[in-house]
């Protein structure tokens, strides 16, 4: 299944990837390669409306990460997560501080979640 998504997120994606936080870059060095059991994950993939922090086409997970800036728009990441949902994936939420204090926790954190919902592992 190919998700489509709206014209002009590609580019923006593209700058997403080179403006990315210290968190995305953390969280990034332990998902790249397919380091989490072997499954591929997309950076700043565009689904839908949106552009999503990282994304697994096999697993059919996207990974956010949440700092600060997102306790005022609480009501917009619901609004968001249910779109992303209706699409058939799960959406995972770290905290931007977690993943900065211990970036090893978070990838843990996601190993298990694959572990818990796939079969073969």
């Amino acid at each position: 299944m190919t998700l489509k998504y709206r014209k002009g997120l590609k580019q923006r994606a593209r700058e997403l990837r080179k403006l990315g936080t210290k968190a995305e870059a953390l969280l990034w060095s332990g998902l790249k390669n397919k380091k989490v059991l072997g499954y591929k994950f997309n950076r700043q993939k565009p689904l839908g409306n949106y552009i999503v922090d990282f994304y697994s086409h096999e697993l059919k997970l996207v990974i956010e990460i949440d700092g600060i800036s997102h306790n005022e728009k609480i009501g917009e990441d619901k609004k968001r997560q249910r779109q992303i949902e209706q699409l058939g994936l799960t959406v995972l939420r770290v905290y931007d501080d977690d993943v900065c204090a211990d970036p090893d926790a978070a990838i843990r954190f996601i190993i298990n979640w694959v572990k818990e919902h796939t079969s073969d592992n």
